[in-house]
């Protein structure tokens, strides 16, 4: 079967492993995407095109690359690996032609920095290793205030907890940390079979937009108070909050002046009501 031109299949996934002798690892969390129709849905949905520039980390062997740069996109791509980085333009060449609208950084997405990048990225498309799918987000939009939104698959179970509203199951502290940055949403499954090798969870993408952080707190106190919350996740936020405020009676004065029952749980609260909280400190 002829594989898309200009995108990678599973023929050629496989090849380039073999040549550059990568044998997947779970450390990185290394899932290939090899299939076309999957990469096209990723930058449909990305909504991408030539006014962006488009921050991808993990690009691996470079399939969701060439689908960006074929919007039109400016891509630069942050790979740990240094194999697979210093071979992403040799790929993007044979595929796509030339790379003047690609840089390449070899680096860890969690320790990366504005001044490392050529340019302030607007978008952030990714394909996360489940294990470090919120930390890198949470990171990358604290860091990069020029990302306006993105699109990134992840694990269901990550995407579900990222994308949760209050009062639901898996609300937590992932819900509430993407929350202070803005509007995220589960777009689309994705099924195992479009990965080599295949992993044994589920696949979802997520999307963001950024909007304007609630005013009244500043972010890395409302983060503590969520974290605190969460910690005990079973308690009253009177009882969960008592160490967080120094008293449990504190903590119900604190919660009685932002206008929220010490009885509640932390499950219950928006963002928004944290932050509140923190201002009644």
């Amino acid at each position: 079967m002829t594989e898309t031109p200009g995108l990678l299949g599973p023929a050629e996934i496989r090849g380039l492993a073999a040549e550059l002798d990568v044998r997947p690892t779970k450390k990185l969390g290394q899932n290939f995407v090899h299939d076309p129709n999957t990469v096209r849905r990723i930058v449909d949905l990305a909504h991408v095109g030539p006014d962006d520039a488009v921050l991808e980390v993990g690009p691996g062997l470079g399939s969701l690359t060439l689908g960006l740069l074929a919007s039109g996109a400016r891509v630069v791509a942050v790979e740990i690996d240094p194999v697979l980085a210093e071979r992403l333009p040799a790929t993007v060449r044979r595929h796509a032609g030339p790379v003047d609208r690609l840089s390449v950084r070899n680096a860890d997405a969690l320790r990366l920095r504005a001044e490392d990048l050529p340019e302030p990225p607007t978008t952030l498309v990714a394909n996360l290793p489940y294990n470090v799918a919120v930390p890198v987000v949470l990171h990358l939009l604290a860091e990069l205030p020029s990302l306006r939104r993105g699109l990134v698959m992840v694990q269901t179970e990550v995407a579900d907890r990222m994308a949760a509203g209050p009062g639901g199951r898996v609300y937590g502290v992932p819900s509430v940390k993407m929350a202070w940055y803005g509007r995220t949403r589960k777009v689309a499954a994705v099924p195992r079979t479009v990965f080599w090798p295949v992993p044994n969870v589920d696949s979802a993408l997520v999307e963001f937009e950024r909007g304007e952080p609630p005013a009244l707190a500043e972010r890395d106190a409302v983060f503590r108070l969520v974290e605190a919350a969460f910690a005990q996740r079973r308690k009253t936020l009177r009882a969960a909050l008592a160490s967080w405020a120094g008293s449990a009676a504190e903590a119900g004065r604190l919660l009685s002046a932002a206008g929220i029952d010490p009885a509640t749980r932390g499950e219950r609260l928006s963002v928004e009501d944290f932050a509140r909280i923190v201002a009644a400190r």
